[in-house]
């Protein structure tokens, strides 16, 4: 056992202690649905040197806390073994995010042996409608297991008041509800810490507001999150005599879509390739002139700029589905677009959060399009939500499922 493994089985025994002094606590196993196993993260840790373990989510999974402490757990456990970690956490994005982000800040990067994803608490609390978290969950899914079919992923739903609030009402969040869908159709295995922390708050073995805080845990939570992960980990992998001599492969043409326009090949478009007249400004390396928030990954980054009523662009691309990632800030406007000359939509790019943010705002203007070309025609409004200070529209990239 190595010095860095003491403070964690230090906290785990003292939380242990803390907790059975007033209730028997309600394991972590309760909530995890191992399925599938991690069959194919164990062999490549016991027969190679390098593992490339990678964390796909929000702002929970950016924030240090638990990601740090699983890393740490896999070094200690397998000393001999070169790990290398790809942190892909980016605050405020779900799951119709990552679909589009993962070949570029996941799968370009290494070939991937373990993926952790979580989207449950941005898809509730951005609002993202029940099919559009199906499409794009298992467009993830298919899409990393396309490249490389020995990948393990591990699928997690984190905790909110609202998912705690559903479930003491006796009804599963939708989010969570798809989360499940998705690995059990896959066979993956998940973590559901959003029942796990409302069970442990009924059992009284913590505050919320004492211990946990917020949805951002505090570190009790953070460590809370990481001893559930341990414990698939621990059960999954830990065990010597438990090695196996085979991997399983993930054969996705052998497993039916759950629905058949989800964002299998979902990628970025660069905004270079739109069409766009004089009132358009191409910045290539945009920052705000307002000095509220920004998030890593959309600030000092080529952003196309139309801050004018009328202004319009045209993009041709190839694929079944269109949108776009905006920074959403104090001035967002709404735009018009249409694909293929049909009928003209509108769409808000104002969030809740713009007075404060330039939010990384991602919106699907089209999807199940006839395979093939396709044009979107997209025209700045002069109408703006009532909060907003302008019209502004600014692209950072296009989305296409291709």
């Amino acid at each position: 056992m190595t010095k860095k493994c003491l403070p964690i089985i230090v906290f785990a025994l003292v939380l242990c202690m803390q907790v059975s002094a007033q209730v028997q606590s309600l394991p972590f196993s309760n909530y995890i649905q191992k399925r599938g196993g991690l069959v194919n993260v164990e062999h490549a840790i016991n027969t190679r040197k390098d593992v490339t373990v990678a964390f796909l989510g929000g702002s929970i999974t950016y924030n240090p806390g638990w990601r740090q402490m699983v890393c740490g757990y896999l070094k200690d456990s397998y000393p001999k073994v070169n790990f290398r970690f790809i942190a892909a956490g980016i605050p405020s994005l779900g799951s119709l995010p990552h679909v589009f982000r993962l070949q570029r800040d996941v799968l370009d990067s290494a070939k991937i042996d373990l993926l952790f994803l979580e989207a449950a608490v941005n898809d509730q609390v951005n609002g993202t409608d029940s099919v559009t978290q199906v499409k794009s969950l298992e467009g993830i899914v298919r899409h990393a297991l396309k490249s490389n079919p020995y990948m393990d992923i591990v699928m997690m739903s984190f905790a909110d008041p609202d998912k705690t609030n559903l479930y003491r009402k006796g009804l599963v969040p939708t989010s969570v509800a798809n989360h499940e869908l998705v690995a059990g159709h896959y066979n993956l295995p998940s973590i559901n810490l959003a029942k796990a922390v409302t069970d442990k708050l009924a059992n009284k073995e913590f505050d919320w507001d004492k211990d946990f805080k917020d949805l951002h845990p505090a570190p009790f939570g953070q460590r809370l999150y990481f001893e559930a992960i341990r414990t698939l980990l621990a059960a999954e992998l830990s065990v010597p005599a438990k090695t196996r001599d085979h991997t399983d492969k993930h054969d996705i043409t052998k497993i039916p879509l759950l629905n058949p326009d989800s964002f299998t090949n979902g990628s970025y478009l660069n905004i270079s390739n739109a069409h766009t007249g004089a009132d358009w400004t191409l910045y290539k390396s945009w920052t705000p002139t307002d000095h509220i928030g920004v998030r890593d990954g959309f600030v000092k980054v080529p952003v196309l700029e139309g801050t004018k009523a009328g202004s319009t662009l045209t993009l041709p691309f190839k694929g079944n589905a269109i949108g776009m990632a905006v920074v959403s800030g104090a001035d967002a406007g709404i735009v018009k677009y249409s694909i293929d000359n049909g009928p003209e939509k509108q769409i808000d790019l104002y969030t809740q959060w713009s007075s404060s943010l330039h939010l990384p705002w991602y919106v699907l203007f089209a999807s199940g399009l006839k395979e093939g070309s396709h044009q979107l025609r997209l025209t700045i409004s002069s109408d703006k939500n009532k909060g907003s200070a302008g019209n502004a529209c600014r692209i950072v990239y296009f989305l296409v499922n291709k």
